[in-house]
């Protein structure tokens, strides 16, 4: 039972972990060299990601400068970024791709914020699952009679305590993020 229960913790510090993850690729008013994680770019052939071909730097709090290791990929680079769901116009000075991040409207801001409360229901529904799934092999263990009933109201109530616990983690993630996003 102990490691039915090690491995529900597991996965519920795992969904946590991703639902964290996916919060950063979220774009707020300030540079954050993350949100280029998911652009990737043609290089001789293979989709790389940003981070593989150039350094990235962050001169101003709202800007992120993109320098290629190879003269030749600001034109790939640019374009990857355009053809990206960033919503910014890359700035080319020959050198460097430089992106400025403009301030956000109130509008814009309530609509990441639905995006935040969406990912964390997304969270926390695959905790909710994890403990489903616990349970369930807690209860055909039961079935088989290698545990009492006792040990499985026991379990139960272990896993609900467990799954309170990363449910509320996953709703202190989310409020970070909405301050975050409402910050001015």
């Amino acid at each position: 039972m102990e490691e039915l229960y090690q491995d529900a913790e597991r996965r519920m510090k795992h969904a946590i972990e991703v639902m964290a993850h996916d919060f950063q690729t979220i774009r707020t008013g300030r540079a954050n060299p993350i949100i280029l994680e998911r652009v990737h770019v043609e290089y001789y052939g293979t989709e790389t990601p940003v981070n593989q071909v150039a350094s990235i730097s962050i001169p101003e709090p709202r800007q992120i400068q993109i320098t290629p290791y190879e003269k030749n990929m600001l034109g790939p680079l640019e374009k990857a970024i355009l053809k990206s769901d960033l919503n910014l116009t890359p700035t080319n000075d020959g050198t460097c791709i430089r992106l400025n991040f403009p301030p956000m409207t109130e509008e814009r801001r309530k609509e990441l914020v639905k995006q935040v409360h969406a990912r964390t229901e997304q969270g926390i529904v695959a905790i909710r699952n994890v403990r489903r799934d616990a349970i369930e092999h807690a209860k055909a263990k039961q079935k088989a009679k290698e545990i009492s009933e006792d040990d499985l109201k026991s379990f139960e109530n272990k896993i609900q305590k467990l799954t309170d616990k990363h449910v509320e983690e996953a709703h202190a993630h989310q409020k970070s993020k909405d301050a975050e996003l409402m910050e001015v």
